[in-house]
């Protein structure tokens, strides 16, 4: 078993050649006795902006590796287990139908892989387009303002995250992660991200990588079909008997619903067959702006252009206790830029995104504020939806129903006044942005909020709340408003053969978390099911 040593640390100026060395001192062995050696975790450490050191745990491989990690006697050395996906034994049932995967965001790429992999040859059906089509689309929504309600920043091969910042950080501790770090490698994601503390891909090389593991999945016998909706489910005796597909009734036993959280329309049908869901809690607010410069210079001081050090990022947070509501900083986006996200005509939802170099002039977070079911105008299992939608109507008459996006400086905003011109900091937001106030756009207590909040992160932050940071509106599809109830086996609890899944059912909270959720469910079923012959 390999030996991992965590806690090697590196001033900033110092070779990363050096680590080895470190590593055999800390072990009190000679470099020439490792045999292989490798890096699983770095992190910066800018806690004192004067002295930034770089943080390392590392593996190696040597012989008589037992004997070495008792005789360090140090708790940063320990022999490791190898971390792999839960190995299981597949089912003995036979499935009469291959599997079908309906949405091609992480989870049902994920779940849609491994069964692919196993010998399942699942039909995974996407309602949006593949990755270039769905950049054409995108690209004329932001460049024309002609929306594809079927393919956007929502909708369409790789799901929301695709056209964000590609971040792969995550709470979760699961074995699968590693799964997913290496069949992202695998399908062209930078090694780095199996081994960084805070690793990203990025938009222009995710889309990519979903291309090659949608090629692999097809490779191993699996369909991938775009352009495909989801429109009806016809159910017997309490069980999954057909789907219709684009007018097409097709055969299943059993259906992975990995919906995006935008899938409004979906839900809605759900409800009306009787599938059981619930409200849930989730946050709006709108992207702040700032120059990346000014982000840099903060957390990283002197040594801000430090070439070993990216484009700085951050994590706030508040709790009102006025309010009882939370505030804070979700999908920072270093060196990014604030996107047009709208999936429904008439509305306007922005989003952050960041290429993979992350060198644009601007930093960008959404600052949000926690809504629950209370605050909803019923008690309806889709009445968060109903919310969502109020605020983005609202959002596209103040940025004058062209889907230009209502923007205020950061100083109007905590006056309550309409900006009239922009300061240093210029919006990244497409097609255009409108003066605007988003207290006309937002609910009064999510204002509210926000503007106990920014002095607070301004004395984090030095700048955070200046009079030309800018405030772009409004961020409204953090989280699913909805959770899809599930049991013990993952399927719904209304009805047997559906498994609802990822960030769309209410059951992860990103991209890593998203595909694990996946992962779990196509285990389920093939736990209980041969593969297809």
């Amino acid at each position: 078993m390999p030996i991992r040593i965590s806690n090697i640390v590196l001033d900033i100026d110092e070779n990363i050649e050096d680590l080895k060395a470190r590593t055999a001192k800390k072990l009190k062995v000679r470099e020439e006795e490792i045999k292989a050696f490798k890096i699983v975790k770095e992190s910066i450490d800018a806690r004192k902006k004067n002295s930034i050191k770089i943080n390392y745990s590392v593996e190696i491989v040597c012989d008589n590796e037992n004997k070495i990690a008792t005789r360090a006697k140090d708790k940063d050395v320990k022999i490791q287990e190898k971390n792999q996906a839960a190995e299981f034994k597949l089912g003995s049932e036979k499935m009469n139908e291959r599997p079908i995967i309906v949405g091609m965001g992480p989870a049902g790429l994920f779940a849609g892989l491994l069964m692919a992999q196993k010998g399942y040859k699942p039909l995974i059906i996407e309602r949006g387009e593949d990755v270039d089509k769905r950049t054409d689309s995108i690209n004329k929504f932001w460049k024309g303002r002609e929306l594809n309600p079927q393919s956007n920043v929502q909708f369409g091969e790789g799901g929301a995250g695709t056209f964000s910042d590609g971040k792969l950080t995550t709470r979760i501790k699961d074995t699968r992660c590693d799964y997913v770090l290496e069949e992202l490698v695998k399908a062209g994601a930078p090694e780095e991200i199996a081994y960084m503390g805070k690793p990203h891909i990025g938009t222009d090389i995710l889309k990519v990588v979903v291309k090659n593991i949608r090629e692999k999945i097809k490779a191993l016998g699996g369909e991938v079909r775009f352009s495909n909706k989801l429109e009806d489910i016809i159910i017997k005796d309490n069980k999954l008997k057909e789907v219709v597909i684009n007018g097409e009734r097709i055969p299943c036993q059993n259906v992975i619903l990995a919906l995006g959280h935008s899938a409004r329309d979906t839900y809605e049908m759900l409800f009306n067959r009787g599938i059981f869901m619930s409200p849930k809690p989730f946050a709006i607010g709108a992207r702040i702006e700032h120059l990346q410069s000014l982000i840099d210079e903060n957390q990283y001081g002197a040594f801000a252009t430090h070439p070993k050090l990216r484009a700085a990022d951050y994590k706030l947070t508040y709790t009102s206790e006025k309010l009882n509501r939370s505030v804070y900083s979700f999908c920072m986006c270093p060196g990014g830029h604030v996107v047009a996200a709208a999936s429904e005509e008439k509305t306007v939802v922005v989003n952050g995104m960041s290429y993979y170099k992350r060198d644009g002039a601007n930093a960008n977070s959404a600052i949000v504020v926690s809504v629950s079911p209370e605050d909803f105008a019923s008690n309806h299992p889709l009445a968060g939806i109903e919310f969502q939608r109020h605020y983005e109507g609202l959002a596209y008459k103040v940025g004058g129903e062209n889907y230009n996006a209502p923007l205020q400086l950061v100083g109007d905003f905590l006056k309550d006044k309409k900006s009239t011109k922009l300061g240093s900091v210029k919006p990244t937001y497409s097609p255009d942005i409108t003066f605007g106030k988003l207290s006309e756009c937002l609910p009064s207590y999510v204002i509210d909020a926000m503007k106990e909040a920014l002095p607070v992160f301004n004395n984090k932050i030095k700048g955070f709340a200046g009079t030309d940071a800018i405030l772009t509106g409004v961020e409204t599809r953090t989280s699913a408003p909805v959770r899809i109830d599930r049991n013990e086996s993952l399927q719904s609890i209304s009805v047997s053969g559906l498994y609802p899944c990822g960030e769309g059912a209410g059951y992860a909270g990103g991209i890593v978390s998203a595909a694990v959720d996946g992962l779990r469910v196509a285990e389920a079923i093939m736990r209980d099911f041969a593969p297809v012959n």
